[in-house]
């Protein structure tokens, strides 16, 4: 024991060493025992070797600023200052200066601000794993293992750390994230000597692999970045799959660069034409080119992610990615198990009972003693739920099992839905004891009472859950394989309830009005399912069973999906071909599960959704985690990913229209002005008090028919809705122009000031029309925040140029009367666009839609949702 710690757990002890040492040598060389480290130990050893992840997220304030700084338009912006600058025109320059700092600010602040919280949301989805400390088995956040410690695995959860495995009952791992190999491996803990290749070390676990059947127990060698998948991620980056909404973003930008170039091109060939100076026609073209470019879009679209995370984080809901909060309002048709979402979850042990119906504590004892739970003083401290349910009952009760002793075991697994043991009992001797889904139990069982089958009926009929015991005799056995699952006489049932939830008949109704379509998928019978639905309200069209789905190819399935509102006894696979059934090229399909048997649909769904309570692999696979399994919450989120959207795009349409129009009447007036309409400073100045004016667009009320059915990104829809509105704003912009040039007589500077004014003031007023479909502040009122934020502007706007500095912004005092005139021509604006608006949107009723990703995109983005949990928790 004289070696330090970091040498035994930092290179003194290889996994593949360890592999080739009895478990009983590993324990001595990494300095434990089999009953665990102490409390004390293991917090030295944390000390030493640090905590076990892989990498440590923190929030980087220069990171952040990078990224700022890493835009081509800022690039752009950049070399006009310079221009500037060193042509002389050092006020241009130092405007152009104080947009930029200003923009890198405001949009430095607001990604650092949700950087943080989605950092926040991350500390909140934790993995914890069982360990023997002390003598003791307690439950420990994953990173605080350290080399030394004793824990165990189980079906369904990632392993935290590579591990000498030292017990194992039918344990297998899928170990792909490391290999490959879709096969799982099996593990034993008979140490292996054939050397360090990976695909021998079939005696250890490796961290980040996942337990696909089966328990065991095993020894921490190494933790964090010094593990086999730690070294593998320490050389990846970290790339993160293209949502729907990036998509969209992406496609939007692109449309921006296209009317850029377009009107940049034009207006630069026309100025040279009229024989302007080159340095004044480029930086002009410049100018435009960033003004009709919404400039904060990215602070925007930021904003109102991490308002939408922060909301939906106090309703109990977990965003892993900022940009999956739009993905969640896009939800459709949503999947679902029973447990726990539709009922309480909270399952009770009611009865036992013979095949006949009559009750008979010994079925419960054969049920205590082929049992799964984690047992510690007597108690149940985890494991199956049914089976905890049992130990409860059982507690201080004289049924509970004494004198029987545990020879083999085989552990439940997915496909034969079974769990068996092979025991030693006072009375009956060595027997096999098989207890499960009694379709399955009642498949290897011969001769069973025709009672039996009324008994099945009558319980399911009754909403109650139903395990199946089985016994059959096996002198002398000393082992047991699924193999001896045969031949077996039905001792009787196991009876259970789990009553359906207060809420869930209103967030059903709630998630109806909001258009999602829910659908059950279940491991427990049809005619259980179908009574808890109807129960609660849910219109039952139809039911499939998972045998029914195998039968089917892909076409017939999708065609009979659609029917169907109950799946019940479905395997994972199935479950997963479920929701590429139901997918369609306009309709997003979430998954709601918690258990190892819903990673897979997790995995294919548009949206994954698990439960805090979950499994690691489930948690691991879903893009959403809800703090409560309640389908209220869920729609919660539903509504708040919709209204972030909505908020989004306000400021998209508001920004392109409004940016399209000011820009081409500038482009308009420079080809019959003897001077440029508006200098370039003064252009950048108009578009960024117009963006600081929208910051405020995320906390704005969204109206109610914009929740109640998703809408996604349409290019062509934004395109037409610039091109409808954009001429409106250049129509009173010409007549601007013309009371300019004409009543007031205005002079450069004069009408620079009063388009100035004039361009601001309408470009931001139009939020409250645009803002909604309905009648503005009667039947629709914006947020306080906006109204405050859209009059600051406008005040600031109107005082510019009587400000001391007006001069250096080339701008003069107005008369009097201009602010008249323009109040008129405000009021005329606004109910020229009301108007217009009823007309565009009664042609295009419908909700904006977006371009899809075709189908081989959207898999594999399916596919690269690996073991990401090990990035975040591990």
């Amino acid at each position: 024991m004289g070696r330090a710690i970091g040498e035994r757990t930092a290179g003194g002890l290889t996994l593949a060493e360890a592999a080739a040492l009895d478990p009983e040598a590993v324990l001595e060389r990494v300095g434990s025992r089999p009953e665990g480290l102490t409390g004390a130990e293991a917090a030295a050893r944390r000390a030493a070797v640090g905590p076990n992840v892989i990498s440590v997220h923190r929030v980087r304030a220069w990171a952040v600023l990078a990224r700022q700084l890493r835009s081509a338009l800022l690039a752009l912006l950049v070399v006009t200052a310079a221009v500037s600058f060193f042509v002389g025109d050092r006020t241009n320059a130092a405007i152009i200066a104080v947009i930029l700092a200003v923009s890198v600010g405001l949009g430095f602040v607001n990604e650092y601000r949700a950087e943080l919280a989605a950092h926040r949301l991350h500390t909140q989805i934790s993995h914890r794993v069982v360990v023997r400390r002390d003598g003791v088995s307690s439950s420990v956040d994953v990173r605080d293992l350290v080399p030394g410690d004793v824990v165990q695995i189980s079906l369904g959860q990632v392993v935290p750390a590579d591990l000498r495995i030292t017990a194992a009952e039918e344990l297998e791992c899928d170990e792909s994230v490391l290999t490959g190999e879709s096969l799982p491996a099996e593990k034993e803990p008979t140490a292996v000597t054939t050397g360090a290749e990976l695909a021998d070390m079939s005696s250890c676990a490796f961290m980040g692999t996942v337990v696909r059947t089966g328990n065991g127990q095993g020894i921490v060698v190494e933790t964090g970045a010094r593990t086999e998948f730690g070294r593998i991620a320490a050389g990846l980056g970290e790339r993160q799959e293209t949502t729907e909404f990036q998509t969209g973003l992406r496609h939007f930008s692109v449309l921006l660069v296209q009317v850029a170039a377009v009107l940049t091109t034009s207006i630069f060939v026309i100025n040279l034409v009229l024989d302007r100076p080159l340095l004044e026609s480029l930086l002009f073209s410049i100018a435009i080119a960033v003004g009709i470019t919404p400039q904060l879009l990215p602070a925007v679209v930021t904003t109102s992610l991490a308002t939408g995370s922060r909301r939906l984080a106090a309703r109990g809901v977990l965003v892993k990615r900022l940009v999956c909060i739009e993905d969640l309002g896009d939800i459709e048709v949503l999947l679902t198990d029973k447990t726990g979402t539709l009922t309480e979850g909270s399952i009770s042990f009611v009865r036992a009972v013979d095949p006949s119906g009559v009750a008979d504590d010994g079925v419960l004892r054969l049920g205590l003693v082929c049992n799964e739970a984690t047992i510690e003083h007597g108690k149940a401290v985890g494991g199956n739920p049914l089976d905890v349910a049992l130990w409860d009952a059982a507690a201080g009760t004289p049924v509970a099992p004494t004198g029987v002793r545990t020879i083999a075991t085989i552990p439940f697994d997915h496909e034969r839905r079974m769990v068996s043991a092979l025991i030693d009992h006072p009375t009956m001797g060595r027997t096999l004891v098989t207890k499960g889904a009694p379709e399955s139990v009642l498949g290897v069982t011969t001769d069973v009472p025709a009672a039996a089958h009324g008994t099945l009926d009558a319980e399911f009929a009754a909403g109650s859950r139903v395990v199946a015991v089985a016994t059959r005799p096996m002198p002398g056995a000393t082992a047991l394989a699924r193999a001896d699952e045969h031949d077996l006489t039905l001792a009787g049932f196991l009876v259970f309830l789990d009553r359906p939830k207060l809420d869930a008949a209103d967030s059903l109704r709630r998630l109806a009005t909001l258009g999602i379509t829910v659908k059950v998928v279940t491991g427990d019978n049809a005619i259980v399912a179908a009574k808890v639905c109807r129960d609660l309200g849910l219109d039952v069209r139809g039911t499939m069973t998972g045998t029914e789905v195998s039968a089917l190819d892909d076409d017939a399935l999708r065609s009979r999906v659609i029917e169907t509102t109950i799946f019940a006894r479905v395997g994972p696979e199935q479950k997963a071909r479920l929701i590429r059934a139901h997918r369609a090229p306009d309709r997003d399909v979430a998954f709601l599960g918690d258990g190892v048997n819903d990673a897979v649909a997790l995995h294919a769904a548009d949206v994954g959704i698990s439960v805090e309570s979950a499994t690691d692999v489930a948690k691991d696979a879903a893009d959403i985690v809800l703090l409560e399994k309640s389908l209220g919450v869920l729609a919660d989120g539903v509504s708040e990913g919709r209204r972030t959207f909505a908020n989004t795009i306000k400021y998209v349409l508001m920004g392109t229209s409004s940016n399209f129009g000011n820009m081409f009447s500038a482009a308009a007036a420079s080809t019959f002005l003897s001077f440029l309409p508006m200098l370039p400073g003064q252009i950048l100045l108009n578009n960024l008090l117009y963006d600081t004016s929208q910051m405020a667009i995320p906390t704005d009320r969204v109206d109610e028919e914009l929740l109640a059915r998703p809408s996604h990104w349409d290019v062509h829809f934004i395109r037409r809705f610039m091109l409808f509105f954009g001429p409106i704003s250049s129509l009173f912009d010409f007549l601007t122009f013309a009371i300019m040039l004409g009543p007031f007589g205005a002079g450069a500077a004069l009408f620079r000031s009063g388009w100035f004014v004039e361009s601001l003031a309408t470009q931001t007023l139009v939020v409250f029309v645009i803002r909604t479909r309905r009648v503005p502040f009667w039947r629709s009122r914006p947020s306080r925040a906006l109204l405050g934020a859209v009059a600051g502007v406008i005040a600031v706007g109107a005082l510019l140029p009587y400000a001391p500095f007006a001069h250096q912004l080339r701008f003069t005092a107005l008369p009097a009367d201009f602010f008249a005139v323009l109040a008129t021509m405000v009021v005329a604006y606004l109910l020229l666009v009301e108007r217009a608006k009823r007309h565009f949107f009664e042609r295009a009723p419908g909700p904006v839609r977006r371009p899809r990703l075709p189908q081989h995109a959207r898999e594999r983005r399916v596919r690269r949702r690996g073991a990401r949990w090990v990035r975040h928790a591990v």
